[in-house]
Formats: structure tokens, sequence, C-alpha cells
């Protein structure tokens, strides 16, 4: 690691001269890329400069205890030194972190699908819960969602939804998210109080531009029908449901909450494009996902990767083994550490 810092710290120092030259702004795409470059270092340059000057305050600390004859002045010292040692291993831990290899898919927005399996109503609910902690994360972090599709049911709970979140590193922070989560927990509807286990889907899709997959209008089958709503509900009398089927692969994908037609069609070809997208990626980059696959799991939705325990208030991660007994408030949104360990967890050197 300490190569590795050292290399990206003489590279910190090569781009603030590089973005000095007036020539440069000539040059708006380089210029563009080098500032993205040494915004992403002056990160880790910052976080090493605070250690460094942490350890410095600490050796002063250690210092003072050894010279200091007044027990008073002595224990101010080892009560600084305390707070510094916790300080500097905050700083040390966000700069693993930042010394992550990046992936070029993790500034990439996403859609999320969320499905619900085994467990009848009690899983459709789960999901919706699902939903609305992915939701509150994502407004903690500053991002946009988009709801795209989605299907309830009469208990207010979701047979599935699908939904976009943009901002920044959207794709880095979930996409390990991917995956069968498991429920326990005692249904609103149980007189008897017993335990039930019910199951959700999560899918997490990089969103692709329209550059970065190609497909053909001659690959495209689409219908056009009327929406419909829980229990056979009309959600409108227009033709406006859009179900748009990509001939080559198999994939079939239906938008019907928007009442514009064209709306539905946009929102129904993201969705087929982040699909088809996802799978030449994986064949493209099979041997990176191997080695993903090693530390965190495939994030393949049949493979269980989660337990959410409500009446032990615990969640539990499988593929890492983290466990943690804060499930109310993670379920409102508040998940930065479970997330931060499964990004840490992915990394080699750090797992």
């Amino acid at each position: 690691m300490n190569e590795r810092l050292h290399s990206l710290l003489e590279r910190y120092k090569e781009l603030g001269g590089l973005i000095q030259d007036p020539e440069l702004v000539k040059n708006q795409n380089k210029y563009r890329d080098l500032m993205r470059e040494y915004s992403q270092l002056s990160d880790i340059a910052a976080a090493q400069e605070e250690i460094e000057g942490l350890s410095g305050q600490a050796r002063d600390a250690k210092a003072l205890i050894a010279e200091e004859k007044d027990p008073e002045m002595r224990e101010l010292a080892r009560e600084e030194l305390r707070d510094l040692e916790t300080r500097i291993k905050d700083a040390e831990d966000r700069l693993k972190f930042l010394l992550i290899p990046r992936d070029p898919l993790d500034e990439k927005n996403i859609i999320m699908e969320i499905r619900a399996g085994t467990g009848g109503d009690e899983a459709a609910l789960f999901a919706a819960d699902l939903f609305r902690m992915y939701s509150r994360f994502a407004e903690t972090k500053g991002w946009k969602f988009e709801i795209m599709s989605s299907n309830e049911t009469e208990l207010g709970g979701l047979k599935e939804i699908v939904f976009s979140i943009s901002g920044g590193n959207v794709y880095e922070n979930l996409r390990y998210e991917s995956g069968v989560h498991r429920v326990q927990r005692v249904p609103a509807t149980e007189a008897s109080g017993r335990i039930h286990t019910s199951a959700v889907t999560v899918a997490v899709l990089p969103e692709a531009d329209e550059t970065e997959v190609n497909i053909r209008q001659e690959d495209l089958r689409i219908d056009v029908m009327r929406a419909g709503g829980p229990g056979g509900q009309c959600v409108n009398t227009t033709d406006s449901a859009v179900r748009i089927t990509h001939l080559p692969s198999g994939i079939t994908v239906h938008c019907q909450d928007e009442k514009s037609q064209i709306k539905n069609k946009a929102k129904a070809m993201r969705i087929l494009r982040a699909r088809v997208y996802e799978i030449e990626a994986a064949k493209a980059h099979s041997e990176r996902a191997e080695a993903r696959k090693n530390q965190v799991g495939s994030g393949d939705r049949s493979e269980r990767i989660r337990t959410y325990n409500f009446p032990q208030n615990r969640l539990t991660d499988h593929r890492i083994n983290l466990t943690l007994y804060k499930l109310d408030l993670i379920m409102q949104g508040d998940a930065e550490e479970l997330f931060d360990a499964l990004k840490l967890s992915s990394q080699p050197q750090f797992a």
C-alpha cells in the first residue's frame, strides 16, 4: 500500500504542474480528464497530510507524557493522545477507501430492480421496506432517484419495482446489493406471533449511455396496451403501457407508470439498455468478475447475500460475515457502515 500511495502522491504533484499549463485549456477533453484525476488524488493527498499532522501531534503528546512531572498535565496529555489515536485511525481508514483502485463503472448511475420472492404478501411488504431504505440512503447522499416501473399489492407492498438512482459514485456504493435478501420477522397479519421467513431479490444494473450499447431498432418488438393496476383496476384508459422485447437476448421490459406512451417507452428503453449492457459487460470482464466473486460473492440474484432479523434487530451479510445490531437504523437509510464494509472487503489487500 505504501508503494501505491507514494506513486499516487507523485502523480498528484505532476498533475498540479500540468493543469497550470495555459495550452492545456485549449484541449477541453484532456483538461477535463486531468482535472477529474487531480480532484480524486487531492482527496488522497489531503488524507495523507492529515495523518502526518496528527501523527506529529501524537509524538509531541507522547514526549510530554514521558517528560512531564505534573500528574495532572500527564493525564491531560494522555487524554489528548487517545483522541489523536482515534482521529488517526479514522483518517487511515478513510485513506484505505481512497486507495481502492477505481473501477470504470464506479461512477455510473444505476437502475435497481427489487422483486418479491417466496413469502407472498410479507415478501411484497419487505420489498417496499427495502425500496424505502435505498431511497432514504440516496437522500442522505444527495442522490436523485426516479421510479421507472412498479407493481403494488393491495396491502401496500410491492411485487416489483424498478427505479434509477443518479449521483456521485452510485454504482460504487450499491453494486454489491444484487442477490437474495432474506427477512425474518412476525408479519402484522400473524395473530400467533410466529416468525416468518421470506425473500426478496435485488438487481443492480449500471446505467448505460446510448453510445455504450448498440440496440438496433430491428431487434426490438414493441407492444402497446392499456395499463392495469392492483386487482385489475385500470390506471388510465389510454393505450399508454409499453412492452419492449429485445429479440436477440429475449429480455422483456414493461412500463406503465406514466400516462404518456412516449415517456413509458423512454423508461423501458433505459431499463433494456442497462440489462443488455450488464450482459455484455459480464462477458467482457469475466476475469474481473471472478476476482470479485472470491471476495464478496458474484452478486448473482440466485445467491442469498443477507438476512434481516427484525426480532433481534440484527442484519447479517453472509458474504463477509458481518453482523450489525442496528437493523432499525439501517432500514431508515443509515446504511453507510454496511456499504463501506462491502467496498473494503472486495479489495484483496484489505480483505
